[in-house]
């Protein structure tokens, strides 16, 4: 029987198949059938800063509308307005499921900036979350921001958090900065204790009828992964933090070369809302099947082996294998 636990931000995972942050984990039933399906852990569904901010004005509002006419209306609480799962209730539903699951409970804060949000982190921590993830969803449209200024906004961020709790914490970023390794070593020496790879931005659309910019969910497919696989490859061991593989990943073979490139665990969400919570199951069994077949004993024993510090053609991650596929690419049809 090959093992397939794996080491992640000082945690030990049954299996490296991580259900990340996505609707399905709104509901503590769904995290129970994620852990029994045999997932290594569940990111909680994202929290927004906006939410945060929001709940807080809406508070400080009712709490001082009229006073200055009624002395007694400090005494009056109403509900805040909510809308999708409140602050109140995403701390409620940490400690519910740290009663339900044993499987590690990773709390998700989205947000873009320096505040009084990312203080929240630890109201996660003393609810039971095992981990944070961070996850900075930060499109820079200001023309005079320098690329330098975009990138100490993530570590600001970074920073802020990592000062409010002891629990471990994970950066989940985008793959546009000028130069991503670089970026992927300063989170590291600002204390990430992993990154997540990637995020993807949800672009807009278009209603050609109505001319309206509306909002537009495209779940990721396999061709996804190319992306976060070649960078993972090119930072194992060269950074101390964790890696986590995000976006594209559906099948086992989708999880097993992250891992061959060095990932500790691969995130699936596009995967489990197309196929249901089961697919877990699924991928897992064609994990073990291969690692059998190919003879490996554990995770930890091919993790890494296709990565670019064990590559025979360290290249091939870069600029030679690019020129390679252009060059030996040929059209399906024929050319007269």
């Amino acid at each position: 029987m090959v093992n397939i636990t794996t080491q992640y931000m000082g945690m030990t995972l049954r299996s490296p198949l991580v259900a990340s942050a996505s609707p399905l984990s709104e509901k503590l039933d769904n995290i129970k059938r994620i852990e029994d399906a045999g997932a290594g852990a569940v990111v909680m569904f994202s929290l927004f800063e906006e939410q945060i901010r929001r709940e807080r004005e809406t508070l400080f509002h009712h709490l001082v509308y009229g006073t200055d006419s009624f002395a007694e209306a400090l005494t009056y609480f109403p509900e805040p307005e909510q809308y999708h799962a409140g602050p109140d209730q995403y701390l409620d539903l940490i400690r519910k499921a740290k009663e339900a699951v044993d499987i590690p409970v990773i709390a998700s804060l989205n947000g873009t900036s320096i505040g009084g949000w990312t203080k929240f982190a630890h109201k996660m921590q003393e609810a039971g979350a095992d981990a944070l993830e961070l996850n900075v969803y930060y499109i820079p449209t200001d023309m005079n921001v320098t690329s330098a200024q975009v990138e100490q906004t993530y570590l600001d961020i970074l920073y802020a958090v990592k000062q409010t709790v002891s629990i471990p914490v994970a950066m989940k970023i985008s793959p546009y900065f000028s130069n991503m390794a670089h970026m992927a070593k300063l989170l590291d020496d600002g204390g990430a204790n992993a990154l997540v790879l990637f995020n993807r931005f949800y672009q807009p659309d278009i209603d050609l009828e109505t001319l309206d910019v509306r909002p537009n969910v495209l779940l990721s497919t396999p061709q996804a992964a190319r992306l976060p696989m070649t960078w993972i490859g090119i930072l194992f061991k060269k950074i101390k933090a964790d890696l986590a593989a995000t976006s594209g990943v559906h099948t086992s073979e989708d999880a097993l070369k992250m891992l061959l490139v060095g990932a500790n665990v691969t995130m699936m969400t596009a995967a489990l809302l197309k196929n249901g919570i089961d697919h877990i199951r699924v991928v897992e069994a064609g994990l073990r099947r291969w690692m059998e077949e190919h003879e490996y004993e554990s995770v930890d024993q091919m993790r890494g082996s296709v990565s670019q510090v064990h590559a025979e053609d360290p290249s091939a991650f870069e600029r030679a294998q690019y020129m390679r596929a252009l060059t030996m690419y040929r059209p399906n049809w024929s050319a007269e």
